[in-house]
């Protein structure tokens, strides 16, 4: 059986290739990262350098015995210095129709992509866990915005798609996913940032303070990359895998939480970073929690890394086998 990982040289697509090698797939890898080409080739997998916005690079992929495509490749706010939002649509939503295209001409049923949590951005509440049903709800403004508009237009045509030529397309609606891999920075509305955990990881190790800003019983519902990946090969095997699934772990940790979890793991014994409250400082993200018992329904998808502590505890480990360090040396500069 083969599958096809579009953008598997990334962050999830990286976790997701092992996880489909250990369940006994034959993977077709494509990318732009030719930094990652190595590693793949090393362990046998084949490495095509695809640009899911050319068509000629179509004619590269298999016309037959593809079981299955996962689509990851895409244009991330957190990826993004300067916002243009032709390229959004071009990326988004041209190439993944180019991709249904390439899956519609060769018969192959099987189509997953991911989405934003962040389209019902809007009806985040810290007590209702948000349903596939949930009304489009998202802000107009800030860096997500286009992205959240390009990544709904891309769900829309996937499931146009479904109605119309039967396929069993299916839209992964993510939020935080937390594992080791080349994220320890993003772009926030176009300037560079050092990400939340990441922070919180580097002050324990060194026993500095953290600062927690705002409230910090602030709530939110985060997924660990291997649940993720773990996922997408429970929703390849199932016939009732279509539509949209929220790929969250369905429950929610603290700030609080976080940052104490954290020292608990990653500060020394002796030096013990200590927790300053901020509440005068702004955090713009609030609570919220979603609702994942469509997946467990449709192909038993049950968050084997919990709760938040059990998560970092493998993050931890993975950090320190050093097993996805080419994943990060890798990274696109």
């Amino acid at each position: 059986m083969m599958v096809i990982v579009i953008g598997g040289s990334g962050f999830i697509g990286s976790y997701l290739v092992e996880e489909l090698l250990n369940e006994g797939y034959e993977v077709l890898v494509t990318g732009r990262n030719k930094g990652i080409q190595k590693h793949y080739e090393e362990i046998g997998i084949k490495f095509l350098e695809f640009d899911l916005t050319k068509e000629e690079d179509y004619k590269k992929l298999p016309t037959e015995n593809v079981d299955g495509v996962i689509l990851l490749a895409g244009m991330l706010p957190a990826n993004v210095e300067e916002e243009n939002v032709e390229d959004y649509f071009k990326v988004n939503v041209l190439g993944t129709i180019k991709v249904l295209e390439y899956c519609r001409k060769n018969n192959i049923k099987k189509l997953i992509s991911t989405t934003s949590y962040a389209d019902v951005r809007k009806s985040w509440d810290a007590e209702v866990a948000l349903k596939e049903e949930e009304p489009r709800n998202f802000l107009y403004t800030g860096d997500h915005a286009i992205y959240v508009i390009s990544k709904n237009a891309a769900s829309d045509v996937m499931e146009y798609y479904n109605e119309t030529y039967g396929m069993q397309c299916a839209a992964f609606r993510l939020p935080p996913v937390y594992g080791v891999g080349p994220h320890s920075t993003i772009y926030v509305n176009g300037k560079l940032y050092k990400t939340g955990i990441q922070t919180f990881i580097d002050n324990a190790k060194a026993g500095n303070p953290i600062e927690i800003w705002g409230d910090p019983e602030i709530k939110r519902d985060i997924v660990y990359v291997k649940d993720v990946a773990k996922a997408f090969v429970l929703a390849l095997k199932s016939d009732k895998t279509k539509g949209l699934y929220n790929m969250t772990s369905g429950t929610q940790v603290t700030l609080k939480e976080q940052v104490e979890t954290v020292i608990k793991l990653f500060s020394k014994e002796d030096n013990k970073s200590e927790i300053i409250y901020r509440k005068d400082k702004k955090n713009n993200t609030p609570s919220f929690i979603f609702d994942i018992s469509k997946a467990k329904r449709d192909f038993g998808y049950e968050p084997k890394y919990l709760p938040f502590e059990k998560m970092m505890i493998d993050y931890k480990e993975e950090l320190e086998k050093g097993r996805f360090d080419f994943l990060v040396e890798s990274r696109i500069k």
